[in-house]
């Protein structure tokens, strides 16, 4: 099984680049590569998640959640997929592919999430290879609520 080296760059108002790089088998679910971004930021992983499949000018596409909240919409073309059962090669469209994760719907945490390399072999668990800058405490941004309610 392939290795996947993904770069995730946290979109933060400092003004220092925090990023990791991460190495996960393609055969691997989104939701393996979810938890290990948490781990390796330092955030606890307990608030709702979404990645979207991204282009080169980082708009969001078909998204991809942590739980099914899915409901009858004829509206919808294509539900989100879940992350549990989403396989990562199955969403590689492009050779830098690019993905957003919107963690804490609340708080807005942005990371972005680009395909730098690839590895003959994957590791048995996803493994942090680099870390660059010092994330920030994920309850040190403030909720984005509308007080005028």
């Amino acid at each position: 099984m392939p290795g996947l080296k993904f770069r995730v760059l946290l979109d933060s108002d400092k003004n220092e680049e925090i990023f990791r790089d991460i190495l996960i088998a393609d055969s691997d679910n989104f939701e393996s590569l979810y938890q290990a971004i948490m781990k390796s930021f330092l955030f606890k992983g307990d608030q709702m998640a979404s990645f979207y499949v991204s282009n080169d000018n980082w708009d969001k596409g078909h998204e991809i959640s942590l739980m099914d909240m899915s409901y009858e919409d004829d509206s919808i073309d294509s539900p989100p997929a879940i992350m549990k059962d989403a396989t990562i090669k199955n969403f590689l469209e492009e050779p830098d592919q690019k993905f957003i994760l919107v963690y804490d719907f609340m708080r807005m945490w942005i990371f972005l999430i680009e395909l730098i390399g690839y590895e003959k072999e994957g590791p048995e668990q996803p493994s942090i290879i680099l870390s660059v800058g010092m994330a920030p405490p994920e309850d040190s941004r403030t909720a984005a609520i509308d007080d005028t309610m």
